[in-house]
Order: structure tokens, then C-alpha cells, then sequence
């Protein structure tokens, strides 16, 4: 499968999360000089997350349309309540994760483009479900990132979209024609082994921008790619997220919507989120041993990565044995990915031979 390409260079555990995080307070499981990762020694010599949970020590994610002005406010927000701020990922996040200094060939980045499905939606290569699967994976390696701050941390995040609110472009998708019955069936077959092993967010903040605003707003934004989006396709997703998504993500996060003007407002979010109780939801029956659990898993990124595979074949993302091994060969052949970093003579690695 092309998104197994994801297995070649996914680094483990605090690595992959500091690559994309800088600032992290110390602790058991990590060391600025071993990198150690948290596990069971670390629980069983006392390390325990309930101590350093606080008030806002929360998942909030901003969900809204595209250029619905979900970013401006999720910055805004992470400021006043003192939370980390993760911007949502594109189809390189795998590069941060890695800490890439430029971005890799699109070939070990899930062999898609999102420019290429605003100019040709329903390209006869598969190239938007195959986006749309990357980026699920990738919305799921970024959850695992901020569960682990928080876990590890104490201190809230806040992420613009989530796996969760993943599916609103997949049914937008399937709507306008993009993607075939069959791609629907694996996503919903992926998304039913791997979302379950999640935490959902503790509230979802949805801004509303009506499909039409959205459209002018994306003609006037200077990106090329996206001067022609239809607006039948922007209003599925409004659609989705209206009758699909918020419906159901209610039952276990709190949630609050905002029409654009509103979400301006930074003072009167902040206001009502104060005013929530945040009395329902898988969060309130956590302790220590399921924390523990949880850490061990959305640390193991190779682990968080490998829930989106199942051994099923479809076109859209199924490469052949032979290309496949070209481009795995291909990947190691780059400077510094050969061996494991701080191993690779040609990208400057010194005293190797003492490591």
C-alpha cells in the first residue's frame, strides 16, 4: 500500500514528538542527551499524570469550513488560556515529525497533492482519496502528538480539525462524485480500528461561515489551486459538519458554535468555555492506569501510523511489490537515511565509530 511508505521514516516516542513541538517540560520520559521514552519502568518507580492535570489541561479543537477564520481564533485562544497551539497539518506534517529541513519528494509523502485535487478532483489515479487517507493519518499522528503533551505535560492543546472531524471531507467527497463507494467502505473500516483507541476532545469549537462566504474568501486569497472550488463541494462539508459531525461528536465533548463575527469575539469564547462543566465523555472515567495506556500507545507513532493499515487491496492507494522497493531504496538513498540519525558520514555525522 502507498501509505506504508509511512513506515520508513517514522521516528518513535519523544523524537518524533519534539520535532514538531520544541517546547516540552522535562520529565521521566524524556532526556535532552538519551531521549528515553516513558514506559513501564517509569510508571512502576511512581511517574503519574493525574498530578499534573489542571484546570486547562484540555484537548479543544477548532473545526469550521475552509477559511472559516478557525486558525486566527485557535491562536487566540491558546494565548489567553496559556495552551499549546498545533496548527493543522498538511500533507509534509510527517517531514516536522522527522525534523526534515525541506520538505521530501511527494513520493514518500503519501504520493499526493492537494493542489492537484482542487484542479482535478476526480483525476483518474485515485489521487483524492489517497489524500484524503493521508491526511487522516496525518490528522491522527498530530492527535497523538497532542495527547502526549498533555499526558506528559499538564498543559491543554489546541488543534485546528481532528481525526474525528476528519470525515466531513470524505462525505463531501463521496457527495460531489470525487471518490468511489468502495473508498468510503475502507475509510469507515479504518477509522472504526483506529478513532476507537482515542480519547475525543474535551470541546469542539465550531465557527460557522456560510458555503458562499467561503467562497469569496478563497478567491480572494491569493492561492491559485484554490480560485475554483465548487461551491456545491463547500457546502457538503457545512453539510456534514451540521448534520453529521456535531450531532455526534456532542454525545462525548462539549460543544460550542460561533457564527465568523462571533468568533472574533476572543473574550466571550473564553467566557463561555469557562462556563462549561465538562461533565460527560470518556475523559471522566480516566485514572492513572488507563493515562499509563494511553502514553504508551500515542507515543509509539510507528504504532499510531500502523492503525491506519489493513491488508485490503484498492487501487487508489495499492502499489506493486517492485515499485514499492524502488522507492524504498530510493528513500535511503537521500543523505542522512541510510542509517539511523547521528550515523550517516554524509550528512557530517562525526565519531561513529565510538557511538
Amino acid at each position: 500500500m502507498a501509505l506504508r511508505v509511512i513506515g520508513l521514516v517514522i521516528p518513535s516516542g519523544a523524537a518524533a514528538f519534539k520535532a514538531v513541538n520544541v517546547a516540552q517540560k522535562a520529565g521521566v520520559h524524556t532526556s535532552s542527551v538519551r531521549s528515553l521514552r516513558y514506559g513501564w519502568l517509569a510508571y512502576a518507580l511512581g511517574e503519574r499524570t493525574t498530578p499534573r492535570l489542571k484546570q486547562n489541561s484540555r484537548i479543544i479543537t477548532l473545526d469550521g469550513n475552509l477559511s472559516s477564520g478557525k486558525g486566527a481564533l485557535a491562536q487566540k485562544l491558546a494565548d489567553k488560556l496559556g495552551m499549546l497551539y498545533m496548527p493543522e497539518p498538511d500533507t509534509f506534517y510527517l517531514d516536522k515529525m522527522t525534523g526534515e529541513k525541506e520538505p521530501l519528494p511527494v513520493d514518500f509523502n503519501g504520493m499526493c497533492s492537494l493542489e492537484k485535487f482542487y484542479a482535478d478532483p476526480k483525476a483518474a489515479d485515485g489521487n483524492s482519496y489517497r489524500l484524503q487517507m493521508w491526511m487522516y493519518t496525518m490528522r491522527l499522528l498530530q492527535y497523538a502528538d497532542a495527547l502526549e503533551h498533555l499526558l506528559t505535560t499538564g498543559q491543554g492543546v489546541i488543534l485546528e480539525r481532528s481525526p474525528f472531524s476528519d470525515t466531513v471531507f470524505l462525505e463531501a467527497m463521496f457527495k460531489e462524485g470525487y471518490i468511489r463507494k468502495e473508498c468510503v467502505q475502507h475509510y469507515n473500516e479504518i477509522k472504526g480500528i483506529s478513532l476507537c483507541e482515542f480519547l475525543p476532545p474535551h470541546l469542539v469549537i465550531y465557527v460557522d461561515l456560510p458555503a458562499e462566504d467561503v467562497q469569496k474568501k478563497l478567491k480572494q486569497s491569493g492561492k491559485s489551486y484554490l480560485q475554483n472550488v465548487p461551491l456545491t463541494y463547500l457546502k457538503s462539508i457545512e453539510d456534514s459538519y451540521k448534520k453529521s459531525f456535531l450531532p455526534k461528536i456532542s454525545e462525548t465533548s462539549e460543544v460550542l458554535a460561533y457564527d465568523a463575527t462571533q468568533a472574533q469575539d476572543v473574550e466571550r469564547v473564553v467566557e463561555d468555555i469557562d462556563y462549561l462543566k465538562f461533565e460527560k465523555g470518556p475523559w471522566l472515567e480516566q485514572d492513572d492506569v488507563t493515562y499509563h495506556h494511553m502514553r504508551m500507545l500515542v507515543e509509539d507513532k510507528q504504532k499510531v501510523a500502523t492503525l491506519t493499515h489493513i491488508p485490503k487491496f484498492l487501487p487508489e492507494i495499492t502499489i506493486g511489490a517492485h515499485d514499492y522497493d524502488e522507492k524504498y531504496y530510493a528513500y535511503k538513498s537521500l543523505p542522512g537515511k541510510r542509517y539511523a540519525p547521528g550515523y550517516n558520514a554524509d550528512v557530517g555525522d562525526k565519531y561513529i565509530w565510538l557511538k
